[in-house]
């Protein structure tokens, strides 16, 4: 049993004298001599019940009685503050319980504190509180902009719910000047609602450089820029090429016609399309997915990173990878004329959009050309399509995606489906690194193809595993609240609209 699993388990046990109905509050000492701690551990017993009161599960009275909070009626949970001042704290042991906090009531905590919180009452069927303690700050560095006064500083934070400037004396400055942008250390949080005092630890630049704002927002919400050592490690000993060892077992595709479809400036590929028409009328639908796993090993530095990271971060000037770039860019993106493995979902499809055959396997492909998604749907829209040319074996291919596509988006409304249209905007930076323009995404035919045909793969291996019983991660939406339905459908009666509902 490790260290950590240790103090668990004795954390566990002193929860569970303290919430017995009849567990009167003792002192630290008495608890001890109650629970026949020997006298060698008990340091260690007084480090755990520290433990527990920074984590606001249990507390000290001033007679110095340990006592469960909610005896007290206090509650430790997540402070959600406001730009006004105000704000919320979310109960622990009920995400549901938001306990409004008042500006006079705040006491010096900051957003995303970790707080413990007396509730005072109700007002309006809202419980009101006040913060007592804050048992763990939300943020150990701020990122905001360095004002100079003669004898020290501030640093007012860009995170607006962060409502006190940071008090900086001159020998932790670093020599930051009015109009820096700085991430600052919390060194001391001062009583009575006095400005807390930090430390420079990083001069990111004038706020009118080129750059800045972005690194401050990369800064700020802590976002994985460099990959750890181990990782970087690790990818030394992945190839640059498909290796003929990698072919083993895999079904060869490389002589198969695909493109990928994609935005003009993206740079990993992960999905290709194949697409023909059968003997029998039938479509035979090719969706492939880069084999990222056969390189990422589970439980690996790479892996674990990745898990980490979660996702790729798209910023206006940037991407943060998943994945460095040796894969995201490198051997997992599906790159025009190189061979690349994937895992392949062939489906055949009749006239009507119906799956009547698939198979789903590893592969290894070559994609003939990298289309974007302006090129292709210019030249399924535009009679006169300068890229016609450039493409025209493979218009072909683009007209029979476009029918399939109709097919797929037919059947799909006739199911229910809803159209979701939200528009999303693009900034457009010149080459000094400014914005220069903000367009609107533009939804295509060749948007639409890939978005139809990611649905198809996607159904058809989700119910694939689904009839094999193998344990899958499936991404789905629960049942829509009847009540709740029952209520919109009134709604928009009133507006001459209806639908039906379960119980209609």
């Amino acid at each position: 049993m490790d260290f950590n699993e240790l103090m668990d388990k004795r954390k566990e046990r002193i929860m569970g004298l303290i919430s017995e109905e009849n567990y009167k509050p003792l002192t630290i000492s008495e608890l001890c001599f109650f629970m026949e701690v020997p006298s060698e551990a008990r340091t260690l017993f007084h480090d755990v019940i520290a433990e527990l009161c920074k984590e606001g599960k249990v507390f000290i009275t001033k007679k110095e009685k340990i006592i469960l909070p909610e005896k007290l009626n206090m509650v430790a949970g997540i402070f959600h503050s406001n730009a006004k001042g105000f704000g919320f704290v979310t109960d622990d042991n009920n995400m549901d319980k938001k306990i409004f906090i008042a500006p006079s009531f705040v006491n010096g905590a900051a957003h995303k504190d970790h707080v413990l919180c007396r509730v005072l009452g109700n007002t309006d069927r809202r419980p009101e509180g006040e913060i007592i303690e804050v048992l763990k700050r939300g943020y150990d560095f701020i990122v905001g902009t360095f004002e100079r006064s003669k004898n020290f500083g501030f640093v007012l934070p860009d995170d607006k719910r962060l409502t006190s400037d940071i008090f900086v004396s001159n020998e932790h400055s670093m020599g930051a000047v009015t109009g820096h942008k700085v991430v600052v250390k919390i060194t001391k949080n001062s009583p009575e609602r006095r400005n807390p005092e930090g430390k420079i630890t990083e001069i990111l630049g004038h706020t009118n450089d080129v750059g800045v704002d972005i690194l401050s927002i990369v800064r700020q919400y802590e976002l994985p820029v460099e990959f750890p050592e181990k990782v970087m490690e690790e990818i030394q000993n992945i190839p640059f090429e498909v290796s003929e060892s990698d072919l083993e077992g895999r079904v060869d595709l490389r002589e198969e016609v695909m493109v990928t479809i994609d935005g003009e400036d993206s740079k990993d590929l992960d999905d290709a399309i194949s697409i023909g028409v059968l003997e029998n009328g039938n479509y035979k639908l090719g969706v492939h997915i880069a084999d990222v796993s056969h390189y990422v090993k589970e439980n690996s530095p790479l892996d674990q990173e990745a898990y980490k990271r979660g996702t790729s971060i798209y910023l206006v000037d940037r991407v943060i990878p998943m994945l460095p770039h040796k894969l995201s860019n490198g051997i997992c993106s599906l790159n025009e004329k190189v061979d690349r493995l994937a895992l392949s979902c062939e489906m055949e499809l009749d006239q009507r959009g119906n799956i009547v055959s698939h198979r789903i396997f590893e592969s290894v492909i070559n994609i003939n050309r990298r289309m974007t998604y302006t090129i292709v749907s210019d030249i399924l829209t535009n009679s006169n399509s300068v890229y016609k040319e450039e493409y025209n074996e493979f218009e072909s291919m683009f007209r029979q995606m476009e029918a399939l596509c109709h097919i797929l988006r037919n059947k799909r409304v006739k199911r229910g489906a809803i159209e979701f249209s939200f528009s999303e905007a693009k900034i457009v930076m010149g080459k000094d690194g400014v914005p220069i323009d903000v367009k609107l995404y533009e939804r295509n035919i060749a948007t639409k193809i890939i978005e139809e045909f990611m649905l198809a793969s996607n159904e058809t291996i989700a119910e694939d595993y689904f009839w094999q019983e193998i344990p899958f991660v499936y991404r789905n939406h629960e049942t829509p609240d009847s009540e709740k339905m029952e209520k919109l459908s009134i709604f928009i009666n009133n507006f001459g609209y209806n639908f039906k509902t379960q119980n209609a």
